[in-house]
């Protein structure tokens, strides 16, 4: 109540009061009492008036602010910060790997023998900013020199997210997994072979029920983007730019996640078709820089290539399997067809562990029973059968062909930590580094990698 309107209803209500007393009748004459009944019925009207300007104000002010929600701090690998639909995570990531591979017999190539690396070292942040927009931002280094990686902003609904930035293309379900969610240390041996990597772009993906549906638009890798990535002349060379999709399938069946996927992908590379393209690939591990694979320099003007994929994951059991062919248009030249695929069975032997999937990929490990808490951790051995032909006689080529088998022992002791100690057998026809006995030969690797993901 306003304080003219008290002041009122305090010098009127005494007066009310007195008037209708007894005493009061018996001390004033009635022409001074009807005099003061008068002037009562005009304050009472005046109180009336004040009243109803006090409710227009009241009904025309603006509703009061609600309080700024409290943010509260979430512990998940690394702080959190949650504040209803906004939030910030920081991210980072540590690899580092040591291992051997035997030369081939009679070589001096210096990469061969003992390696060891940091794989990658990244660090970032994601978040929400409300109203269903996100974003990620990571820089990592690797190969000694520090790029960015996931690094876009995205519209989510419930049905649909949009994303445009620097980001994994549609390729593969083993590509699109994550290096720290992966069955063994390192991809499948057609990802790197086929130049797979994160790229420029804008992309939607729409989600019904059991089905994903993922497109983009893409130019290329944020780095050959660069004006020093022309070379000294300089002038923005690079104006390549591809088209990819993918579907997949994932219903859950009597208690086992299936997946079944097909994707596609076409790009045109313009004036990069005067620079070379090689398709090549490593004896397994990273940290030899040597390519057993690999196609003479190529005058590549698009390339179109696509693939299939199909997993299950029941109980302790995952298995996985994906094929990739890749068309390429040379200038002056017949096409080359490419080829590579994997196999894979998974089991774990620590009990009530399972891999995980969500959103058409492999997700992170979390063991049932982490060290500490009456267990060991999560124990997990993965067998792959990988194969790859850069062969293709009929144009000319001849870029080699691997037949590998892969094993890997992965022990999670907690959530964001994994060892990883792998073993593969090679198996090379037409390599494109020669030994002793000829182009065709086979090598041993021993791997090791521990790995910090949060």
């Amino acid at each position: 109540m306003s304080a003219p309107l008290s002041r009122i209803l305090s010098a009127t209500l005494p007066l009310a009061l007195i008037l209708a007393t007894p005493a009061f009748a018996q001390t004033v004459s009635p022409a001074e009492a009807d005099a003061l009944r008068e002037e009562i019925k005009l304050l009472r009207a005046h109180v009336q008036k004040l009243e109803e300007r006090l409710d227009k104000q009241e009904a025309a002010a603006p509703a009061p602010k609600p309080a700024a929600p409290a943010t509260t701090i979430q512990w998940k690998g690394s702080p959190q910060f949650v504040s209803e639909d906004r939030s910030f995570k920081v991210k980072g990531r540590i690899q580092a790997d040591a291992g051997y591979v035997t030369p081939p017999p009679g070589s001096s190539d210096q990469g061969f023998g003992s390696t060891s690396e940091f794989r990658r070292i990244r660090l970032g942040g994601e978040g929400k900013l409300g109203s269903g927009i996100g974003y990620k931002l990571e820089v990592e280094l690797s190969d000694n020199s520090v790029d960015l990686v996931d690094t876009f902003v995205t519209y989510e609904t419930k049905s649909w997210l949009l994303a445009i930035g620097n980001q994994n293309q549609f390729q593969s379900l083993d590509e699109l997994t994550g290096d720290t969610s992966g069955s063994l240390m390192e991809r499948a041996a057609f990802t790197d072979a086929f130049n797979f990597e994160r790229r420029l772009g804008l992309s939607a993906q729409y989600r019904h029920k059991d089905w994903l549906f993922q497109a983009g638009l893409f130019s290329d890798d944020i780095s050959a983007l660069a004006n020093d990535s022309d070379g000294v002349e300089g002038g923005d060379e690079n104006n390549s730019y591809g088209v990819d999709g993918r579907i997949v399938y994932e219903p859950r069946v009597d208690g086992t996640q299936l997946h079944f996927g097909a994707s596609g992908h076409w790009r045109e590379l313009n004036r990069l078709a005067d620079a070379p393209t090689r398709y090549r690939q490593r004896p397994y591990l990273h940290g030899t820089n040597s390519r057993v694979l690999a196609t003479p320099s190529l005058p590549v003007e698009r390339e179109l290539h696509y693939g299939l994929e199909s997993a299950f994951i029941r109980g302790p059991w995952h298995g996985a399997a994906e094929v990739h062919w890749l068309q390429s248009t040379l200038r002056d030249a017949p096409d080359a067809r490419f080829f590579g695929g994997y196999a894979e069975i998974g089991y774990f032997f620590t009990r009530g562990d399972s891999r995980s999937y969500k959103n058409g990929i492999f997700g992170a490990l979390s063991p049932e029973t982490p060290l500490g808490d009456g267990g060991v951790g999560a124990v997990q051995f993965n067998l792959r059968y990988d194969y790859l032909d850069l062969n293709d006689r009929s144009a000319g080529i001849v870029g080699g062909r691997q037949n590998a088998l892969l094993a890997a022992l992965i022990w999670a002791p907690i959530d964001n930590l994994r060892f990883n100690l792998n073993y593969g057998y090679l198996a090379y026809d037409d390599a494109a580094i020669a030994s002793t006995k000829g182009n065709d030969y086979s090598l041993h690797v021993i791997g090791t990698r521990f790995e910090l993901d949060f």
